[in-house]
């Protein structure tokens, strides 16, 4: 039998990970933490201010949610926010990657708890998450 790789989640070390949520960034910038992928796109004020953008339901909607995280971005940095910045990068980032997993797997889960974490078949999910996918990946 072949072994599996388990998801990151399953053994995730809320201790050690960089991004703590009792710091404001916007406030202690020297505190925050550039990390690879999506890390830490769940700290706040941010999160409040980027998530209600933050949708790929529908191509249509993918337009106007990576419009405005893009238009986000853009003011960051004209404020010279870094943080605020890189984590709208980030939530531009998250719609590809979670517009591809919906468009890749039935159902959104990719691993299968039952069979030990095997990835389930690919290509079993919504094709118009494809599209809100692309979207994202050009903005």
């Amino acid at each position: 039998m072949t072994k599996h790789r388990k998801p990151s989640y399953l053994d995730f070390d809320k201790e050690s990970y960089p991004w703590k949520p009792d710091i404001d960034y916007r406030k202690e910038s020297e505190k925050y933490k550039v990390g690879k992928g999506e890390q830490g796109v769940l700290s706040e004020p941010y999160k409040s201010e980027l998530t209600p953008h933050w949708q790929f339901r529908t191509p249509e909607i993918a337009i106007t949610s990576s419009t405005v995280l893009y238009e986000m971005f853009e003011s960051y940095l004209k404020v010279r926010d870094f943080v605020g910045a890189d984590l709208a990068r980030k939530f531009l980032q998250m719609g590809y990657t979670r517009a591809r997993r919906y468009a890749n797997f039935k159902g959104v889960v990719k691993y299968d708890r039952t069979k030990d974490y095997a990835l389930k078949e690919k290509g079993t999910g919504d094709p118009a998450k494809a599209k809100s996918a692309v979207i994202f990946y050009q903005k």
